[in-house]
């Protein structure tokens, strides 16, 4: 499972294949992985304009701002984190952390957990599938909002609400994926509170980096709400022909986003992709179009 997938491009020649992939009642593809893993060629749905299959070997070679100095107050250590984040954030708006304080057995049960989630027989996933206009549950391919350059990946998404002490994700994996996953419900809790602490911090950095008061933007989305997503990224057989997720900006005023060791996410810098290489120990932080 990766967290972020490009998926490289390999292929000179695209061939349209009729899409002979199971529909539901709306007409929509059902994007069952296991089923597609055994036809020899890809539907159509899921086949990208050659212009798009892009591949890069050319590193970003994005900031990795190391947190631990910063968070204990080391003056040398904060104006460096700050000139990093300033650099960073005025050519492309990515860099990456260490030291951030969110424990590597923390990071590690939640892959776990999710595994078993996107491991669910297809109808047992359609049961908690994401509803039109709502962003909480499973989607498949986002077949059911496009019918054509679908991603090849699944996603698992969920709210979370900083200052609300009720344990509203816990809530949320019992009622909709049932009792037997209240234990990854607490996980994600336990996750996402990490999440939101880590932020923060990043937010006092960019306040610093602003020259505003530290704690301006930290007062400011202390009480915000996130969106937790998960994306799982299934082999394909053809590969070449399409991509995990298309070209996007994220809306949202910061993504925290760990990638697992497969690779696959790139920037769009300059006309140019370039690859960022993933960091056990490191989150990539994305500026969203919100905070620009």
């Amino acid at each position: 499972m990766s967290l972020s997938v490009l998926m490289d491009s390999s292929s000179p020649t695209i061939l349209l294949h009729p899409s002979i992939e199971p529909r539901d009642e709306t007409g929509s593809v059902l994007f069952d992985p296991s089923k597609l893993q055994k036809q020899s060629s890809l539907p159509s749905e899921f086949i990208w304009p050659c212009g798009d299959l892009v591949h890069t070997q050319e590193e970003l070679n994005e900031p990795l701002i190391d947190l631990g100095g910063f968070i204990k107050g080391d003056e040398e250590a904060t104006a460096h984190a700050v000139d990093l984040v300033k650099t960073a954030c005025s050519k492309h708006g990515f860099f990456q952390v260490t030291n951030h304080g969110v424990d590597s057995n923390l990071i590690q049960a939640a892959y776990q957990e999710i595994d078993a989630v996107f491991k669910l027989p297809l109808n047992k996933k359609l049961g908690f599938q994401r509803k039109p206009g709502g962003f909480s549950g499973y989607s498949a391919a986002h077949a059911d909002r496009f019918s054509a350059k679908l991603p090849w990946k699944e996603t698992f998404s969920f709210g979370y609400q900083g200052l609300n002490s009720d344990p509203s994700v816990v809530h949320y994996f019992s009622s909709a994926l049932g009792e037997d996953f209240e234990h990854t419900g607490w996980i994600y809790q336990k996750y996402c509170e990490k999440m939101r602490e880590l932020s923060l911090v990043i937010f006092e950095l960019l306040a610093i980096s602003l020259g505003i008061d530290r704690l301006h933007y930290r007062k400011f989305f202390e009480d915000g709400n996130s969106i937790m997503r998960c994306n799982y990224y299934p082999p394909c057989n053809n590969s070449g022909l399409t991509l995990g997720t298309g070209p996007h900006s994220d809306p949202t005023s910061l993504t925290i986003l760990h990638q697992d060791q497969v690779g696959g996410l790139e920037v769009f810098i300059n006309n140019k992709w370039y690859a960022v290489r993933p960091r056990q120990d490191a989150f990539v932080i994305n500026i969203g179009d919100t905070f620009m």
